[in-house]
């Protein structure tokens, strides 16, 4: 075959034949070589019929296409045209529609600790860790975004003319700016009257205010969100968690549950990247048995009874995996990146799947990430983390990862974690091979979003993330450079990109279309990404 003419003439060609009765060069197919040699055979669609084929043939002849010299007018075929438009629609995405659709109720009502959460980082800022302004919007942006675990830092601040505690939300101790805890809650309370139906959303407080100003937040949230603020009684802090379903529309919060009016647990990102410095005789003792542990300075924070009868989870120091799994289900950890790399490092990753089995978890990027980029969600999602936040105002390729991810079940927030992150012992990752060809694109526009200037030089970087032996797994493959046209640019068919995938319930395979810079000492120019777990994937020729 011969790739100077489009893509998609080529492939009509090779699929259907070139020619037709008496020597005519094809113009047209039928519905049933369309479901046979194409849905059935090619795209490896064994689920279709012939309904199916009719439903997108009259999709399809209700479109204007430019090129009407070959306008079709029998409802039983289609033209090389339609084709092409049926090509590039959203019912021949790469990613499996069955597993975007949202799931019916009856497939929500695990326990909270058998789905992946998506989860935010610092919600609040809008930028950089040290200086930029924090905003209530954010919060909007998040969850319209399907973000469903929610940061908060709250500090004292002023108080009101009647010297009420007014508590704020900020990066403590940086010039970031302050925004009001009460304005927060409020945009909680109109996106739940806007979106009733939502799974919960859980608020990770990082508490760091006096007991005034704690009381404040309860007596706040209590009387903002009402019944939408779930109360957990005690009863029900007893067996497994509650399950998305049963929390549907309630506010859920993270933060500190003890049994006493003080407790030395913590629930703090920076309180869990202290033991940092000390995660290296945490993972000795772990798996040698070997007693005793460096001890630190641990102050007694006194927490307000009004507001922790509130909390569902309660955030607790990590000591022995023996001992986290023998605790409530409502307690959990939280891990900075680094300790992630660490437990899988040290061959602990199936002492945590079996945690997180049961009880949460949540991750949180590095302090030293000043600019708010982000780390590899893979190696926490491949060990069973729920709440892996990411700081989502940074659209860096792991953000787009975590798009990817949580496109699953109509990017409600919570996808079922695969079956081989639920089974009690040892499961082997599910391995498989893939192979890549980039054909061509359509109306590609140029880099962000500009309407004039030069003509782009499109080429597509095809990375896989992956795991394997406890240790992250990347690898990139980039396509050749089509000079001068983003109308409608042809690779080189000839390419073939090949992955071994390692750990295939979790891997996630990014295309991001990249603009060459003509000039050699300036950086390239991202345009467009796309994300898709390799659990979502669809074979055959996909857009």
């Amino acid at each position: 075959a011969t790739w100077q003419v489009k893509p998609v003439t080529q492939l009509f060609y090779d699929i259907f034949g070139q020619f037709m009765t008496k020597n005519k060069v094809r113009k047209k197919v039928s519905a049933t070589s369309f479901l046979n040699k194409f849905l059935l055979t090619v795209q490896g669609e064994d689920n279709k019929t012939m309904e199916d084929v009719i439903q997108v043939f009259t999709k399809l002849h209700q479109l204007e296409l430019a090129d009407v010299s070959n306008h079709i007018t029998e409802q039983n075929y289609i033209s090389l045209e339609q084709f092409e438009a049926y090509l590039l629609s959203r019912d021949n995405d790469i990613f499996n529609p069955r597993r975007e659709q949202v799931c019916k109720s009856s497939e929500m009502n695990k326990p909270l600790s058998e789905y992946w959460i998506n989860s935010s980082h610092n919600t609040y800022l809008t930028g950089d860790q040290l200086t930029s302004k924090s905003s209530v919007e954010m919060y909007t942006k998040a969850l319209y975004r399907g973000c469903r675990c929610l940061e908060l830092d709250v500090w004292d601040g002023a108080r009101d003319e009647f010297g009420n505690p007014m508590p704020v939300v900020y990066h403590g101790r940086t010039l970031t700016s302050k925004i009001m805890f009460e304005d927060i809650i409020k945009s909680l309370d109109v996106f739940l009257m806007l979106n009733p139906k939502t799974y919960p959303i859980i608020l990770s407080l990082e508490n760091h205010c006096s007991i005034p100003f704690q009381q404040a937040m309860a007596t706040q949230m209590k009387s903002i969100l009402g019944r939408q603020l779930y109360v957990p009684d005690e009863s029900s802090l007893r067996g497994s968690l509650p399950s998305p379903a049963q929390l549907r529309g309630k506010v859920v919060l993270k933060g500190r549950r003890p049994t006493t009016g003080a407790t030395d647990d913590y629930d703090t990102d920076d309180d869990a990247a202290d033991d940092d410095l000390t995660e290296m005789q945490s993972v000795r003792t772990e798996k040698t048995s070997v007693t005793g542990n460096i001890k630190k300075s641990q102050t007694s924070v006194k927490i307000a009874p009004e507001l922790a009868k509130l909390t569902l989870f309660h955030g607790t120091k990590f000591k022995t995996w023996k001992e986290s799994e023998q605790a409530l289900t409502h307690h959990m950890h939280s891990f900075s990146e680094s300790r992630v790399r660490s437990f899988c490092k040290h061959n602990l990753s199936q002492n945590w799947i079996q945690y997180n089995q049961s009880h949460i978890s949540r991750t949180f990027p590095s302090g030293n990430r000043t600019n708010s980029s982000n780390y590899s969600p893979i190696l926490a999602w491949a060990t069973g983390c729920q709440m892996v936040a990411l700081n989502l105002q940074t659209a860096d390729e792991m953000v787009r990862m975590n798009y990817g991810r949580f496109r699953e079940n109509g990017e409600q927030g919570y996808v079922r974690k695969p079956s081989t992150l639920l089974m009690k012992g040892v499961s082997e990752p599910r391995t498989t091979h893939i192979e890549v060809k980039i054909l061509s694109g359509s109306c590609i526009p140029k880099p962000k979003g500009v309407s004039d200037g030069e003509c782009i030089n499109p080429y597509v970087n095809i990375t896989l993330f992956d795991c394997s032996d406890g240790r992250e797994v990347t690898s990139t493959q980039v396509t050749n450079t089509v000079f001068n046209n983003g109308f409608s640019p042809i690779w080189k068919f000839e390419d073939t990109f090949n992955f071994d995938v390692k750990n295939a319930c979790v891997a996630v395979m990014q295309f991001t279309v990249m603009d060459k810079n003509s000039t050699p000492t300036k950086t390239d120019e991202f345009i467009a990404s796309a994300s898709i777990p390799i659990a979502c994937m669809r074979q055959g020729i996909r857009s």
